[in-house]
Order: C-alpha cells, then sequence, then structure tokens
C-alpha cells in the first residue's frame, strides 16, 4: 500500500450554531480556548501541504460557514491545486452561500441528515428546525447544481430509520449517501450506551451490502466500520460474485476499511495533524513542523501503517490488510489505538485453527 495523502479533513474553526449528540469535537457557538486562525496562517498551512502533496481538501469544523473568510480559503486551495470540498450541517446555507460555493470552485458539498423525519433529526442535532434547515440547504444545492452527498451517524436512538433515510437520501438528488457507524469521542462519550451493539452491527452492515448491490445511482459507504469491507469479501465469496464498488473523484476509494494515518488525516483548528477527525491524538503540529515530515516520520502514522503490530484478534485476523479495525474506536474505548477493534464479532482463521489444535 502507497501511504500518500489522499484526503485531509481541515477544521477551520471549532464554532458551531448546533450542539449535536455525537459531535467529535463537542462544538459550541463560543469555542473558548480554540481561537480560528488567520487567513494569512490558512495560505501558510495551504502552501506547505501543496508543497508536498495534492490532496482532496475539505473545509470542515464546527461549522465552516461561521467563517467570513471561508470561500476566500476555498478559493486560495483551488488556486493551489486541491480539490477542495466542503462539509457543513446546512443550516446556514442561502442562495448567496450557494453563488460563493460555485464562484470557489468547491467540487462537492457534504451535510449531514440522521432522521427520516424532523422529529429525529432535529433531536440528534439538539435544535428544532434543523431538518428543515437541512432540506432547504438540499434545495438550494439542487437549484445551483452543486454536487452534495449525505453522512448520516447512528446510534440505537435512529438506527430503525436506516432504510427510510436510504431512500429519502437517494430522493432528494444526493451524489453519494455515507453511513457513519460513531465513534465516541467528544459528546459522543456521553452516548456510551447509544452505540449500535456489536450483535446489530454486522446486521446493519450485512443490510447495505445487498443495498448497495442493487443501487445504480446512489453511492454508498459505511463510515467508520472498517470490517464491512471484511463482510464485502466473505459475501461476495459466498454468493459467487464480486461487488463492484464505484467511488468519487474526491474519495479516497473503496478497497479498504481504516484509512487514518494511511491515506487520510485531520488538522485541527490548532494545527494539530490526528489520523482522522475521531483519532483524539495528534501527530505534530503543522505551525510547527512541515506537514510533509509529519505525515512520513511520525511515529503514530508509522504505528498505524505497521498492520503486523496490531493486537489481539486484529493482528492475527486474515482481513487485515482490507479491515484494519477502527484505529479510533479502539482508542476511544480501549486507550489503545493499537488494540482489536472493540465492535467486531469475527473471529480471524487463525485462532480458530489455535483452538482445535489444542
Amino acid at each position: 500500500m502507497n501511504f500518500e495523502p489522499k484526503w485531509i479533513a481541515w477544521e477551520i474553526t471549532r464554532r458551531c450554531n448546533l450542539k449535536c449528540v455525537h459531535c467529535r469535537s463537542s462544538s459550541e457557538l463560543e469555542a473558548t480556548g480554540h481561537p480560528d486562525f488567520s487567513f494569512g496562517q490558512a495560505k501558510a498551512i495551504m502552501d506547505d501541504i501543496a508543497s508536498y502533496a495534492s490532496p482532496v481538501l475539505v473545509l470542515s469544523g464546527g461549522e465552516p460557514l461561521l467563517r467570513p473568510d471561508v470561500f476566500d480559503i476555498a478559493k486560495y486551495g483551488t488556486g493551489k491545486g486541491f480539490r477542495m470540498c466542503l462539509a457543513t450541517n446546512g443550516t446556514l446555507v442561502t442562495d448567496t452561500v450557494c453563488k460563493n460555493i460555485v464562484d470557489a470552485q468547491i467540487k462537492m458539498v457534504s451535510l449531514s441528515l440522521d432522521g427520516a423525519k424532523a422529529e429525529t433529526h432535529d433531536n440528534f442535532r439538539n435544535q428544532k428546525g434543523a431538518f428543515d434547515g437541512t432540506m432547504n440547504a438540499i434545495r438550494l444545492f439542487n437549484k445551483y447544481h452543486i454536487p452534495f452527498l449525505v453522512n448520516s451517524s447512528f446510534t440505537i436512538r435512529n438506527r430503525k430509520e436506516i432504510p427510510d433515510i436510504y431512500r429519502l437520501v437517494k430522493s432528494l438528488g444526493a451524489t453519494a449517501w455515507y453511513m457513519f457507524m460513531i465513534v465516541p469521542t467528544g459528546r459522543g462519550e456521553d452516548i456510551m450506551e447509544e452505540l449500535i451493539p456489536e450483535d446489530v452491527y454486522d446486521e446493519i452492515l450485512e443490510w447495505h451490502y445487498e443495498v448497495e448491490k442493487q443501487e445504480n445511482e446512489l453511492l454508498m459507504r459505511p463510515t467508520c466500520a472498517p470490517h464491512y469491507y471484511r463482510i464485502v469479501r466473505q459475501k461476495d465469496k459466498e454468493q459467487g460474485e464480486k461487488n463492484k464498488r464505484r467511488t468519487l473523484q474526491f474519495s479516497t476509494g473503496g478497497s479498504k476499511g481504516c484509512l487514518a494515518g494511511q491515506l487520510i488525516c485531520l488538522i485541527d483548528v490548532d494545527g494539530e495533524v490526528q489520523p482522522c477527525s475521531y483519532f483524539a491524538k495528534s501527530a505534530g503540529n503543522v505551525t510547527k513542523t512541515p506537514f510533509k515530515t509529519i505525515w512520513e516520520e511520525s511515529k503514530l502514522f508509522l504505528q498505524l501503517r505497521d498492520f503486523k503490530g496490531y493486537k489481539d484478534n486484529c493482528g492475527k485476523c486474515e482481513y487485515v490488510g482490507v479491515c484494519g479495525g477502527c484505529r479510533a474506536r479502539a482508542y476511544a474505548m480501549t486507550g489503545d489505538y493499537l488494540a482489536q477493534e472493540p465492535f467486531c464479532s469475527y473471529v480471524p482463521r487463525q485462532i480458530i485453527l489455535q483452538d482445535k489444535i489444542e
């Protein structure tokens, strides 16, 4: 595997107008202790990255539309050759925002939809009217021909709406639908008891496999659910077929599960480079160390790329190269990012053979 930075999420602000139950950064309207960096600092970071690589760059948050210079940042990134994307909760999207998105040549916008009805989504987002705001954003994206994808995060409070959300997303004209299996970081730590139970986890992923196999219009990809790629290979073998996975131009591809620190990373508002958006451990700070040095030499990233160093079931699993287990979930729930995936029920062949011998 060639470990190149293909996709970088960039937290350009930690401020947000919502207080979602699962927010990885516990964002609030006033980000005390984590101020926005200047436009000059933003340009310096992009110059540094561009001197080494040309990844997809996703302007994220918090809510990036709270920054008055968000489109100046996007335009500068486009000028540097990055494929610029925007991740928003959708509630602040207006006609003017859409015109600025087009003008800045932002290639894709992602927004969140966590319920098939307002009651569920608004409950998840802790804000009445959030669902209507998202629906309005989608209407405007379609009006201005702006490609968009939808992220949906699931816990036991909304898991029964998964099929309904899928159908709704498809009817709204989305390019892709990414089903997120929550990693308990930030405010997500407060809803540990709501995480999808292990016995239901594979059931949901198997449902996704069957739907995706028949889907010809909407691109689908489970996120933070790396053992889906083990399930795909098992099901393909059982059914004697190959599940052809399509990808988007701004995507990292669909051949492997956990890509944290391997093809993707997050740069937070303080400049800390983390393996992914849900992996709250820094590999270095881009305001102090060149991005190239962090990416190629940090101990954290090098450990994540050494699959032989993974522990317990993950380290012995024949699917470690295509799954890898969620390193962020392992870290959040055990304190050890090399530990086995906490929510995977699969027993590796090597362990089964050892038990038979013993």
